[in-house]
């Protein structure tokens, strides 16, 4: 029983100074895969080209994902053109938040972006990850 009550003395301790138990190591894996996959992402400016791209897949994403990260368009619409194909997937309203474009894409795989913005004349500053 004294173990057992060292045990709860201790945590209550630690809790009582602020310390605070890390995070399990699966949330911690999942949070780690996350930020490598948007922080291998590419910069891109509405208006540069015609097709964002070509680009080719990594192991850092299983899905190609885009967001607004500036400008004064509310959102764009995108798609994603696989060169094995040569057409588009489907169209995506894409916002301020991460959207994804296409699922489960092989690595390796070579893709553009067609896209525009919400309003003829406006700008817009983009994030891919892939």
């Amino acid at each position: 029983m004294t173990a057992r009550f060292a045990r709860a003395s201790l945590v209550a301790l630690l809790v009582t100074l602020g310390f605070t138990v890390p995070a399990p190591a699966s949330a911690a894996g999942a949070t780690a895969a996350a930020t490598s996959c948007y922080g291998g992402a590419v910069t891109v400016h509405y208006g540069d080209v015609l097709d964002f791209g070509p680009y080719r897949t990594t192991s850092r994403c299983n899905d190609i994902n885009m967001r607004v990260v500036g400008g004064d368009a509310e959102y764009i619409v995108a798609c994603v053109k696989f060169e094995k194909t040569g057409v588009c997937n489907r169209w995506t309203r894409v916002g301020w938040s991460w959207t994804t474009v296409a699922t489960d894409v092989l690595d390796g795989t070579k893709f553009t972006v067609p896209n525009g913005v919400d309003l003829e004349g406006s700008s817009a500053t983009i994030q891919i990850a892939f």
